[in-house]
């Protein structure tokens, strides 16, 4: 066991050094410093903008270091067992060693992410597609799946509207991510997804494909200047809908924002105010425009774009089958599990990390 555990162990050593020297763990130091000295100045608070950015990149910068540290006093701690030579010890280390491969493997793909926005905050768009009220359903599943995957990892999420449909389900929801690297590591989830299972709405009990699509865009922050003309708007204001309380829900504050020359449409109605929801819209907007922009600029990267999809079969990226076998499979990196609950209730790293890798070395061999 010795022998083997020794090979895991270096295979460790050798993997976290690379990931300490990609991120550069010395320099993260002495950007923490700074930023800290940048934090302590007094009339910092009067920009909030610019005061929570400095203070979203301190926790971003001292989140990195801690698990790089964290991850290396583990190793270490392993290492020095296998120094002592004691059976029982080594028994005992052995028993995190799955867990900590997990960790290494998952910070091994942080390093991976590179592009331009990669390290930004994630705006998610879910919208139902073909497949009726088993659509808007399943749109709503999708929502809770990726809530609760945020939820597992502590990151903060706030959801800016939700459109139900007629009869059970969502027509659309918009909600953001709020994390370092939230955008690179859901931007894999941009695309079609879609749902085989018998449908709870057919009282036949018959099987329903389903479709609903998922469009991931980068926050915008303050230095990405996205201007917009206000004569180029239409902001409509009507009556809030849905769940959020009796004040929300009386209340003409849910806002509707029409940017005219592309005629993209956002909407929020979270908040019990008006200028909340407001702004809450026109930052969705600004994430919108500033993706189309990209795409514009690089033809190459379409495929982010905040465009439309055709929500239907055969443009699908990941298929979520509960009848009559269960499984999820992801149509690019082949990734799959039979174990659909867990899929469901926002276990879905496995994919995002596949998804990832095969993006990387798909730029690689370009």
């Amino acid at each position: 066991m010795a022998v083997d555990l020794s090979e895991e162990i270096k295979t460790l050593d050798a993997t976290l050094a690379g990931i300490e020297a990609v991120l550069d763990v010395e320099g993260l130091r002495r950007r923490a410093q700074e930023l800290e000295q940048e934090a302590a100045d007094p009339d910092l608070w009067s920009d909030q903008a610019r005061a929570q950015a400095v203070t979203r990149r301190l926790s971003g910068v001292k989140g990195d270091i801690g698990r790089v540290d964290g991850l290396r006093r583990r190793l270490d701690d392993l290492i020095a067992a296998l120094d002592l030579g004691d059976e029982d010890l080594l028994a005992e280390m052995a028993v995190d060693l799955p867990s900590l491969t997990r960790d290494i493997s998952t910070l091994e793909v942080r390093t991976l992410l590179s592009g331009e926005y990669d390290e930004r905050d994630a705006i998610v768009q879910l919208s139902a597609g073909a497949g009726g009220v088993d659509a808007a359903d399943w749109t709503a599943m999708l929502l809770r799946m990726y809530l609760r995957w945020a939820e597992r990892h502590g990151y903060a999420t706030e959801v800016f509207d939700t459109s139900e449909a007629e009869e059970a389900g969502l027509k659309s929801a918009t909600f953001q991510v709020k994390c370092p690297y939230a955008y690179g590591t859901l931007r894999s989830e941009h695309g079609v997804h879609r749902l085989v299972r018998i449908s709870p709405f057919d009282n036949q009990n018959r099987r329903q494909t389903s479709f609903a699509g998922v469009e991931v865009t980068p926050a915008v922050e303050v230095s990405d200047h996205v201007d917009i003309d206000e004569k180029e708007l239409r902001i409509d204001i009507f009556r809030s809908s849905g769940p959020g309380g009796q004040g929300v829900n009386t209340t003409d504050s849910a806002v509707r924002i029409t940017h005219l020359p592309t005629n993209i449409v956002v909407t929020c109605q979270n908040e019990r105010s008006q200028l909340q929801n407001k702004a809450a819209a026109m930052m969705v907007l600004q994430a919108k425009l500033l993706e189309r922009r990209r795409a514009e600029e690089a033809a190459e990267k379409q495929r982010l774009t905040g465009g439309p999809q055709d929500v239907s079969f055969g443009s699908q990226i990941r298929n979520y089958v509960l009848h009559p076998y269960q499984m999820v499979k992801d149509l690019r990196t082949e990734v799959e599990t039979s174990n659909t609950g867990a899929v469901l209730d926002g276990d879905i790293d496995d994919f995002i990390d596949g998804e990832i890798r095969w993006r990387k070395a798909i730029e690689k061999d370009g």
